[in-house]
């Protein structure tokens, strides 16, 4: 699987990178441009408007920063989805239907590659060159589908040229990445932490001279990450204003609004959904007889204009502020709706307390599985935007004391070792279990 250089995807949940590594040469992200900047980091979002497009198709796609400028600025019907990822390994997630369009998950995994390529400018060419695609170790469901994951990934690829990608565990792309500044034989335990999932991985690396070989002990990981972080921001914050824990008259009984409403609205992959016309048939009649309609007609509004990215950024906001600061101000204006509250560092903490114990449950699982004290491991190595997080810093620290912990290149180094990885003249000892 050897080439001129290789060409390594990481397909995230929130954030796209794609980067490109020659023998002997750099790594380097690969950058992408819409009408106004380029960016090494490409949104995973997909903007569809509705209307005729220059191309004659009845249906415009956008992704990455051009999807959010398009949604910001479209004067026509669009639809917005983000953190579709989270669906790969989902049988229940069949199709969706865009202004009356069937399209299944692979569909929008291939538009979002196409739209990758062409604002790419021509700087990549994935028929040329070797393609190592990372997957998170454990996919995002109550009983995921791994065979179907590979299904939907495989045939993505195959529309945009690429028959043959090699699969490999992000943190692992993550750990290589990470080995190439190690100067002595090392057990590192690598974090990632995704959109999505939160996956780790310990590897032993033996260094002679300028090579690094590697041996993968295990692998574990865990469907929580930065989207259920903003999920307990959005439940406590924002979901009350619109309609969460109100009730409505059904019959001659008073119910509670149904609370899948609300786990949807606070899911970034699931909100999309709700903009069917059967759901919003539901709410309609639940605004009717409830004891709250502006909260339900609010929430209404929320699913008709697609404002789910207008709460991402708000909560994105307020959660990157809490990372470095003891309190944070969060403000979202949607239409009439005013929401501004200040958020203390120790109230997120209480809302994600069961996610992080979840998170040092899975770590610490690992290390037993595998036999492993925590005094053996050389070096912990954490990447992804919620490692900047204290409470998930401090799972860690704990552990293994900060002067064992590392980090960099927080959003681009999965993709950069799974480059590095794609040069490497036997790949299997990488690979993904069920790539093998």
């Amino acid at each position: 699987m050897r080439g001129d250089y290789s060409i390594g995807v990481d397909f995230g949940t929130t954030n796209t990178v794609v980067a490109i590594a020659r023998p002997g040469g750099a790594v380097r992200a690969v950058t992408f441009r819409d009408d106004r900047e380029t960016a090494d980091i490409y949104r995973s979002v997909l903007l569809f408007e509705k209307g005729v497009s220059a191309a004659g198709l009845d249906l415009e796609a956008h992704a990455g920063l051009a999807a959010l400028r398009a949604y910001l600025a479209s004067t026509v019907e669009t639809r917005f989805i983000q953190s579709f990822k989270s669906h790969i390994a989902s049988p229940i997630f069949e199709e969706t239907r865009v202004f009356g369009r069937r399209l299944k998950f692979e569909d929008l995994l291939a538009i979002f590659f196409r739209r990758a390529l062409a604002d790419a400018d021509g700087a990549l060419d994935p028929s040329e060159a070797p393609v190592v695609s990372g997957r998170p170790v454990a996919f995002v469901g109550a009983a995921p589908d791994e065979e179907l994951a590979a299904q939907r990934y495989g045939e993505a690829y195959r529309r945009v040229g690429v028959t043959a990608p090699a699969y490999v565990y992000e943190p692992v792309g993550a750990a290589f990445y990470y080995a190439q500044r190690l100067k002595a034989d090392a057990l590192v335990l690598v974090a990632d932490f995704g959109g999505g999932t939160s996956d780790f991985s310990l590897i032993r690396f033996t260094r002679q001279g300028d090579t690094v070989t590697a041996t993968p002990l295990g692998h574990a990981g865990v469907a929580v990450a930065g989207d259920s972080f903003d999920y307990r921001i959005i439940n406590a914050v924002v979901s009350p204003h619109l309609g969460k824990g109100t009730l409505f008259r059904s019959m001659s009984k008073l119910l509670p609004v149904p609370q899948y409403y609300f786990a949807s609205l606070a899911r970034w992959h699931q909100l999309a959904m709700l903009k069917t016309p059967e759901h919003i048939r539901e709410l309609e009649a639940i605004e009717r007889t409830s004891l709250s309609p502006d909260k339900i007609g609010h929430f209404l509004e929320v699913i008709r204009n697609d404002w789910g990215f207008d709460i991402y950024r708000a909560v994105s906001d307020a959660k990157a502020m809490l990372s470095t600061a003891p309190r944070a101000a969060f403000g979202l204006r949607l239409g009439d709706l005013v929401i501004e509250r200040e958020i203390g560092r120790a109230d997120f903490e209480a809302w994600i307390a069961d996610d992080i114990a979840r998170i040092a449950g899975t770590v610490d699982a690992l290390l037993d599985a595998e036999g492993i004290a925590v005094e053996a491991i050389d070096s912990v190595f954490l990447t992804g935007g919620s490692s900047l997080i204290p409470a998930v810093r401090r799972v860690f620290a704990e552990r293994f004391g900060t002067h064992r912990l590392a980090d960099g290149e927080n959003f681009q180094s999965v993709a950069f070792g799974l480059a590095l990885i794609g040069l490497e003249p036997d790949l299997t000892p990488w690979l993904a279990k069920s790539a093998r």
